[in-house]
C-alpha cells in the first residue's frame, strides 16, 4: 500500500488548519506525527480516512483517489480522538457489533485481540463502567481485530498504564513487521521516539520531516 497526499490544505472558515501538505506513506513502516493539541494531527487523520474533505488537494491509496471518489479507504481502521462505544453493551459485545458489519472474523478472534491488549478479563463489563485506559485499549482492539493493512492511532497511549503502554508499542511494531502501514499521532514526543521510522511535526499547519531512521 502507498498513500500519497498531494497539495493538501484544509480551512475551517477563514482559519488555515493544514497548509500545502505533500507526503507519502508506504507499507512496512511506522510514521509518527507530533504537534501540540490543536495543531491539525486529528484533522489530517480524518482526511486520510475520508471523514473530512480537504479544501484542496488529493489523497490516493495506491490509485484510488478517496477525495474524488468519496470512498472510505480500503482495509483501513483508525482510532481518532476520544473513543466512543455503546455504553450499555459490554466491551466484547461492542467489538462483536462492529465486526458484524463485514463478518470477517470470529468471536474467538475478537477474544484473542482483547487478550492481546490486556482487557480480556473485562470483556463482559459494560463500556460505561470502563476506566479511561480500558476504553482506550478497547479502541485499540477495534483497530487491530480485523487485521487491516492500514492503521491510524491518534494518542493511543492516553490514560494507559506504563506496563500496557509498553505492550502496545510492542504490538504496533509487530504489526509493522507484518507489512502494515501505521501512523501514530501524539503531542508527547516520548510516545513517538523509538517507535516510528519517520517522524513528522505539524508547525503552523505545515507538515515537516523531523527525523528519519537510517535504512
Amino acid at each position: 500500500m502507498l498513500i500519497k497526499v498531494k497539495n493538501l490544505s484544509k480551512k475551517f472558515g477563514k482559519i488555515d488548519i493544514l497548509r500545502d501538505i505533500n507526503v507519502e506513506f508506504e507499507s512496512g513502516k511506522i510514521y509518527g506525527l507530533i504537534g501540540r493539541n490543536g495543531s491539525g494531527k486529528s484533522v489530517f487523520l480524518k482526511i486520510l480516512c475520508g471523514f473530512y474533505k480537504p479544501t484542496i488537494g488529493e489523497v490516493l491509496y495506491d490509485d484510488n483517489n478517496i477525495v474524488k471518489n468519496g470512498s472510505f479507504p480500503p482495509s483501513t481502521r483508525a482510532l481518532i480522538e476520544k473513543p466512543s462505544f455503546l455504553p450499555d453493551l459490554s466491551g466484547f459485545d461492542n467489538l462483536k457489533l462492529l465486526a458484524s458489519i463485514q463478518n470477517k472474523i470470529t468471536e474467538k478472534e475478537i477474544e484473542d485481540t482483547m487478550k492481546r491488549v490486556n482487557i480480556y478479563e473485562e470483556r463482559n463489563k459494560k463500556y460505561s463502567k470502563y476506566s479511561l485506559g480500558t476504553k482506550q485499549k478497547l479502541a485499540i482492539a477495534q483497530v487491530l481485530m480485523e487485521n487491516p493493512d492500514v492503521m491510524f492511532f491518534d494518542e493511543p497511549l492516553n490514560g494507559i498504564e506504563n506496563d500496557t503502554a509498553e505492550k502496545i508499542r510492542k504490538i504496533i511494531k509487530e504489526e509493522k513487521s507484518k507489512g502494515k502501514l501505521i501512523i501514530v499521532a501524539s503531542h508527547i514526543k516520548d510516545d513517538i521516539e523509538g517507535l516510528a521510522d519517520e517522524v513528522y511535526e505539524f508547525d503552523n499547519g505545515y507538515l515537516k520531516i523531523k527525523n528519519e531512521k537510517s535504512k
